[in-house]
């Protein structure tokens, strides 16, 4: 089973609220709206942040701080543990290898952290180790490889 085959039960789910159905139903005429004003109106009510006119707190607090958003690297992480587990028996792994078995987005960059022992040799590429996972890696034996991770502007 999995979240998305999961699903409330008929009688659990909440019926829609039908509005402007008759007096009978409780939200006929003004359809619970109430009568005049701007959020009787088609289309009416303001904006999220109006305050009627006065001047919005965003607009009334300075700016502050430095936002660096568009040039940030987000690293995918994979620790050696699950690494190995999913190459089990392989010694050379490349970053295409780790894209294809679905451990990383597809052209993210990777970074590789410590958790887990390595018994044998590895070759390990990627764009960033912690130090402990190189450490680890290398006294076994292998090597690793950082490539440059490119930032997605």
């Amino acid at each position: 089973m999995q979240l998305h085959n999961l699903f409330p039960f008929p009688e659990e789910r909440k019926t829609r609220r039908r509005v402007g159905r008759g007096s009978g139903s409780g939200l006929g005429c003004t359809a619970g709206k109430g009568h005049k004003g701007q959020n009787a109106r088609a289309g009416g009510g303001v904006a999220p942040g109006f305050e009627g006119g006065q001047m919005p707190l965003q607009r009334r607090l300075p700016k502050h701080g430095f936002k660096n958003a568009p040039f940030r690297v987000t690293y995918n992480v994979i620790n050696l543990d699950r690494l190995l587990e999913a190459f089990e028996g392989k010694s050379d792994i490349t970053l295409d290898d780790i894209y294809a078995r679905g451990l990383a987005r597809m052209g993210s960059p990777v970074k590789i952290l410590s958790r887990g022992e390595v018994k044998s040799a590895l070759k390990v590429e990627a764009h960033k180790f912690s130090q402990a996972a190189a450490e680890k890696i290398r006294n076994a034996g292998g090597d690793v490889t950082e490539l440059e991770a490119v930032p997605s502007v």
